[in-house]
């Protein structure tokens, strides 16, 4: 057994041995090499993932998938917006009406309500004795063409032999002119009523390519000419007709600005084509065109509101958005504005509300895309990130 002088010097020398193992581990861990530059700590931030305080981290295709909705902001509060009632309808040239041409049975019905057709292809067929007719004058237009023809020329060759007389080869040119405006009658004539060869049928042909969105023939059945038979629409070629009041229709000028909102908060920019001069004698109202920036989500006799700003109200400070767009958080009314990364909360000040529109006086500015349809959504997003940083 050690001694008591020995025990101490063997309890001092693993001390000391202790002490130089940990200041070496020390050193050895702060030491580098020559020439290295030491590692900086981490911030904040970057311990937190690159975590920004309001920042919700959302791609585009997440947000479509949980039917976030957004709207670009411009300028114009509540008293620069016009709201108006519209219903979407098709172009003058958006659609056109098939009717019979003469008397007759409908034969044959190639498209039914709903297929898509092409301008000049066949819908239907129709018998009928005013096609024959129709044959007929353009069989014997064409006969009578070409015997003025013939007399003509024949006419032609004596003159210049100094057989017959000049006036015999003017009543000859004559008769040809006459028998070639007749033909050309008869040949329109035809054609407009888009008989057959053989002169037994008449076709009924579309006049656009759209698709057949009326089809009142019924096979067999008999109609007068002028009977309306289908109705195509190009689903490409529409407007919408918004009714506003007198005193707000004196506002708008062609080249103004609009909103058109859709079902489900979606937006639809679009155009002031034209305002009609007179008022609808039984509504008061005036007709505002609205020429849409694209067609997706509209459809023929669809109502819906728009928001027309006047030329004048762009000059205005203020913003108008829906009201679902401004959310409370933490006491603060705040708005989610899309970024590159997702959303970032942005605290604002509003204003009056109407309409479900509600005003912004300062936080945002025209230009900054917005969320609205879907912002709670955002919400409980924000403060499901905030709880797990």
């Amino acid at each position: 057994m050690l001694n008591l002088k020995n025990r101490n010097r063997l309890i001092a020398a693993v001390a000391v041995g202790a002490l130089i193992t940990g200041g070496g581990g020390i050193l050895i861990g702060r030491a580098t090499a020559p020439g290295e530059v030491a590692p900086a700590a981490a911030s904040p931030e970057e311990e937190g993932e690159g975590h920004v305080e309001g920042q919700i981290l959302m791609d585009e295709a997440r947000g479509k998938g949980a039917g976030i909705v957004t709207e670009t902001v411009a300028a114009g509060g509540l008293g620069s917006e016009i709201l108006a009632q519209g219903i979407v309808a098709s172009t003058p040239d958006g659609e056109a009406v098939l009717t019979a041409r003469a008397d007759g049975a409908i034969t044959r019905i190639n498209h039914r309500l709903g297929d898509f057709v092409r301008v000049g292809e066949t819908v239907a067929v129709m018998d009928s004795r005013d096609a024959a007719a129709i044959a007929s004058e353009r069989s014997s237009a064409s006969a009578r063409l070409a015997l003025a023809r013939s007399t003509y020329a024949r006419e032609k060759r004596l003159f210049d032999a100094r057989i017959t007389a000049k006036q015999d080869l003017e009543a000859a040119a004559a008769a040809l002119a006459e028998a070639e405006a007749e033909a050309r009658r008869s040949q329109s004539a035809a054609a407009a009523a888009k008989v057959s060869g053989d002169g037994r049928t008449l076709a009924v042909t579309s006049l656009i390519t759209g698709r057949v969105t009326k089809a009142d023939a019924k096979l067999g059945s008999y109609v007068l000419a002028g009977t309306e038979l289908f109705r195509v629409s190009d689903p490409g070629r529409i407007q919408v007709n918004a009714s506003v009041l007198a005193a707000d229709a004196r506002r708008i000028r062609p080249g103004d600005t609009a909103v058109i909102e859709l079902a489900g908060g979606e937006t639809v920019n679009a155009t002031v084509r034209s305002v009609t001069p007179s008022l609808d004698p039984d509504s008061k109202a005036a007709t505002i065109v609205l020429i849409p920036d694209g067609v997706g989500g509209l459809t023929p006799g669809q109502g819906l509101r728009a928001r027309i700003t006047p030329a004048g109200a762009a000059g205005s400070p203020l913003i108008a958005l829906p009201e679902e767009a401004v959310q409370t958080v933490e006491g603060r009314e705040v708005v989610f504005v899309k970024t590159a990364k997702g959303f970032q909360t942005t605290t604002v000040v509003t204003g009056k509300r109407g309409g479900g529109r509600i005003e912004i006086v300062d936080g945002v500015k025209p230009g900054a895309v917005v969320a609205t349809r879907g912002a709670f959504l955002l919400k409980a997003e924000l403060g499901k990130g905030e709880a797990e940083h």
